[in-house]
């Protein structure tokens, strides 16, 4: 095999949670004496400082950017399992605007983790476009994954729309959502009473907005609701929500 196609799951609690990024791998005649060639299918957008607009993905174990011999591929230990768990960890982070050469040592500075938050919400946001466009474009062969996966986190993806453009930060744990998305009800011992609900407490972000983030966010957000209504994902709250709306 000299070709691979892989996706990745963002993280949850970074600016990349719950969208797919695929990647396409092809392996030289050289192969493990050289890296792979990697290249990140990126709809024209820029996630991320190592992860180009044109495709090109920027990490040391590739040998596409500059790092200590440790860093560097290694024929005898270095595979592909290797390179992606790099990405996921490394790349696709929780602040990945420190990712840009020169921009770790601002982190201790005020100026630096507000410029980190605007980053985040500018990634967030290119994030949806990608989730849009996978959804549009799904890569040949992967089109029931990418179906499945937004069905099932449709309703997550949209509830953390909402919070982040009530001014809570991007990444932060949405209030009333599981991990899978599904609404939580937090009952007592004695059984499941209506009287016994208890809803969480919805707590103040931290991040920074610009003026434009929120308008272009509630674009996003119906477009992402109008094709999670296409893949069949659990948005009857958000429709009635809407509906309600335009009512008023």
């Amino acid at each position: 095999m000299d070709l691979l196609r892989a996706v990745m799951i963002g993280p949850q609690g970074t600016p990349y949670h719950d969208g797919l990024f695929f990647f396409d791998a092809q392996f030289p005649a050289s192969y493990p004496a050289r890296p792979p060639v990697l290249h990140y299918q990126s709809g024209g957008l820029e996630l991320n400082p190592n992860l180009y607009a044109s495709g090109r993905v920027c990490l040391s174990l590739l040998g596409t950017w500059r790092g200590d011999d440790c860093e560097n591929w290694n024929s005898a230990q270095s595979t592909m399992l290797q390179v992606l768990i790099s990405i996921q960890a490394l790349v696709l982070n929780e602040k990945p605007y420190f990712n840009e050469p020169g921009f770790e040592t601002d982190a201790k500075y005020a100026n630096g983790q507000r410029r980190s938050l605007e980053y985040n919400d500018t990634t967030f946001q290119n994030s949806c476009r990608t989730m849009l466009y996978s959804l549009r474009r799904p890569p040949q062969h992967f089109e029931d994954l990418v179906a499945g996966h937004f069905r099932e986190r449709g309703r997550a993806i949209l509830a953390a729309c909402k919070y982040y453009m009530e001014g809570n930060r991007v990444g932060s744990v949405v209030p009333g959502e599981d991990d899978e998305g599904k609404e939580l009800e937090i009952v007592n011992a004695q059984g499941p009473s209506s009287s016994d609900v208890v809803k969480p407490e919805k707590h103040e972000g931290a991040g920074r907005r610009t003026a434009s983030f929120k308008a272009k966010m509630e674009v996003l957000f119906e477009e992402l609701l109008m094709e999670f209504n296409v893949k069949g994902a659990h948005t009857r709250k958000f429709c009635a929500e809407k509906l309600k709306k335009s009512q008023r």
